[in-house]
């Protein structure tokens, strides 16, 4: 999860994440090679003084300066591309989490496994334990298995809403009277927090999100037990 002062991207914790990471560090780069090159040169026109009064046209220099931005532009989309493509991707998932967005609470339902459905609330601060985060810690934790492809299906029942799980690269938008769905492979157990991110009225700040990944034998006797 994010900590205090830390600007960089939260460290994935699904496939999906990491290429995200590796796609952003990628774009930075040439980012960074493109403002020291343009830097480079307008220093260079401002303290030089060339000058020639006869230059009408340079085709060379013109057909330089088309063809490296496109080059760069392809070197940039084609990793795009292919990460779009991984976004929308949905391989035999194992189960269906359905996650419906109140003002301001989370439902969810285990679509696979019958009367396994609950709220989840934030913990009010006055209640918070010593090892709790506070308006990030739920009464209910969602408990998915890692290791596994997970599909959530994702909708409201008044405005729109947000789930939303940084560290798996994970967004979805919850619009009423619309199913909204998604997927993602958790890579290691662990507690995974993320927060609404659509306004959704005077609470919004209020409705976190909190995955729990546990090995799947575990998954299964938390269902045998729900149930």
């Amino acid at each position: 999860m994010a900590t205090w002062s830390n600007l960089n991207l939260q460290n994935g914790a699904s496939p999906l994440m990491e290429q995200i990471i590796f796609f952003h560090d990628h774009t930075l780069i040439i980012l960074i090679m493109i403002t020291i090159l343009i830097g480079y040169l307008m220093l260079n026109l401002f303290f030089n003084k060339y000058i020639n009064r006869f230059l009408l046209e340079g085709q060379m220099i013109e057909l330089i300066w088309t063809v490296i931005p496109a080059f760069t532009l392809i070197f940039i989309a084609l990793p795009s591309l292919r990460l779009l493509y991984l976004l929308d991707e949905l391989n035999n998932p194992l189960i269906t989490l359905k996650s419906i967005g109140h003002q301001w609470y989370w439902s969810y339902e285990y679509s696979d496994f019958n009367n396994v459905e609950f709220d989840s609330y934030m913990i009010p601060s006055k209640d918070l334990k010593n090892d709790n985060f506070r308006l990030l810690d739920v009464d209910n934790r969602v408990i998915l298995p890692m290791n596994n492809q997970i599909r959530i299906m994702v909708t409201a029942t008044d405005v729109i809403h947000s789930w939303t799980i940084p560290s798996m690269g994970v967004k979805v938008d919850a619009n009423p009277g619309r199913l909204n769905q998604t997927n993602f492979f958790i890579n290691r157990p662990g507690w995974y927090h993320g927060q609404c991110s659509e306004i959704c009225g005077a609470n919004h700040s209020f409705m976190p999100i909190l995955i729990e990944s546990i090995p799947l034998k575990n998954f299964i006797n938390w269902i045998n037990n729900y149930s």
